[in-house]
């Protein structure tokens, strides 16, 4: 009697965040969006640690430590994706003329292809500030977005629009606790050059007319060495520990509607302030496909851009044989 041998199959090993497959934001009502984060093709060490930053990033929904293998292709990500209830990829590969970072709606597209013009991973980003801050915490919620540039009018920025906006959970301006605010993504489109600065910011509140002595003691929740002072007061009045808010910018302050934290109180003035925690980008749309990394072509920057110079080129000698004809005539 024959023995059948079951084939050894592919298949891929998500840890996802909670919340689970299904989950709607209790506040808006909507399905959350949620990510897969993983590569095509080898990748050298720098653009592997870029990809842990975009997982980290995409933090808390999508799979962190997501097992990708070799011999995995799009269809086994998408054979766990749908279980999971994961709305997007986030796909990096590498090219011998450069990086590519792929987004694509699953399961059926569009998917938007951007050339990695420039990167620098967090790490890198930490090492060039004199305090850098990533408190435990910074993670449990998801980034608020915003687009700069995007509204010139034209389809393929359009699309990029929309694909940005739902890769994040939406939030109701009215109902969003102020405390869950604590990241921020930034994309600014340059229609000059065309290129797309993406960076990512922590949001941090300080009391304004509050002394910086203070606001350590409270938010460290340290017994201050009063050993060398005279007074309790000194704690508060020793020259080069005043008030923060002579240096405080009016137009960055804002009057707090609800408690954020242990000094950051309801109907006080906070100061807002944003400090860049990584990765940072420089994207150049190139593509966008119809399907999920396949179909037809909607929008291809190197056609638009060979069509551009073919009619300006034709142009060019339609006014140099206008010139010629003027020429003859005299």
């Amino acid at each position: 009697m024959a023995r059948f041998k079951n084939k050894k199959r592919n298949f891929v090993k998500p840890v996802m965040n909670k919340p689970q497959q299904g989950s709607v934001d209790h506040l808006t009502g909507e399905k959350i969006p949620k990510s897969f984060v993983f590569s095509r093709g080898k990748l050298p060490a720098p653009l592997k640690q870029l990809q842990m930053d975009l997982r980290k990033l995409m933090l808390p929904h999508t799979a962190l430590k997501l097992k990708e293998k070799k011999r995995n292709n799009i269809k086994d990500f998408l054979n766990v994706a749908g279980p999971m209830g994961v709305t997007h990829f986030l796909i990096l590969s590498k090219t011998d003329a450069a990086p590519y970072l792929r987004v694509g709606r699953i399961p059926q597209g569009p998917t938007l292809t951007f050339k990695i013009n420039e990167y620098s991973l967090a790490v890198d980003v930490a090492q060039s500030q004199l305090r850098p801050r990533c408190p435990p915490d910074l993670f449990k919620n998801p980034p608020l977005i915003v687009l700069s540039g995007f509204g010139t009018g034209e389809q393929h920025l359009k699309l990029a629009t929309i694909m940005f906006q739902n890769i994040f959970p939406a939030i109701d301006v009215n109902t969003v606790r102020l405390s869950t605010c604590q990241r921020i993504v930034l994309l600014n489109y340059n229609k000059e050059t065309k290129l797309i600065d993406f960076r990512h910011y922590s949001i941090r509140l300080q009391p304004v007319d509050v002394s910086r002595r203070i606001r350590k003691f409270v938010t460290n929740h340290q017994v201050p060495d009063l050993r060398n002072l005279q007074d309790v007061s000194d704690f508060v009045t020793r020259a080069g520990y005043g008030s923060e808010s002579e240096g405080d910018d009016e137009a960055a302050t804002v009057n707090l509607a609800g408690d954020v934290g242990r000094i950051n109180r309801a109907s006080t003035k906070s100061a807002v302030k944003l400090q860049e925690i990584g990765p940072r980008m420089t994207l150049q749309l190139v593509k966008i496909e119809e399907g999920l990394c396949s179909g037809p072509i909607i929008f291809n920057d190197y056609v638009s851009d060979a069509k551009k110079n073919k009619k300006e080129a034709e142009q060019e000698d339609d006014d140099e044989e206008d010139e010629d004809e003027d020429d003859d005539e005299e």
